[in-house]
């Protein structure tokens, strides 16, 4: 039971994390040059495993499978905003 429990909070929240980020760089770091490099989704992806590691322990269900997949959606998002940028396919955002 916590085995289901802890995958669908991890498939939820890979899914949550790699739109919301691949969104954050199509609209928001479009003209940041760091965001461009092959480095950015591995430090992103990284950070964010490190992060999901410390409050793992914090968390009972989940465990550091799930910081491992939240690392890797921060990742593929932040890689898919990039690739977005430049092939041009980020959508014009008006408003604050």
């Amino acid at each position: 039971m916590f085995f289901l429990m802890s995958f669908a909070i991890a498939s939820i929240l890979a899914i949550v994390l790699h739109g919301t980020t691949r969104r954050f760089v199509r609209n928001r770091l479009r003209y940041v040059d760091a965001v461009q490099k092959g480095l950015a989704p591995w430090a992103a992806g990284g950070a964010a495993f490190l992060i999901g590691a410390v409050l793992v322990p914090l968390l009972p269900v989940v465990g550091i499978g799930t910081a491992l997949t939240a690392g890797l959606a921060v990742g593929t998002g932040v890689a898919a905003g990039a690739r977005d940028i430049k092939r041009g396919s980020s959508p014009v955002v008006y408003g604050p």
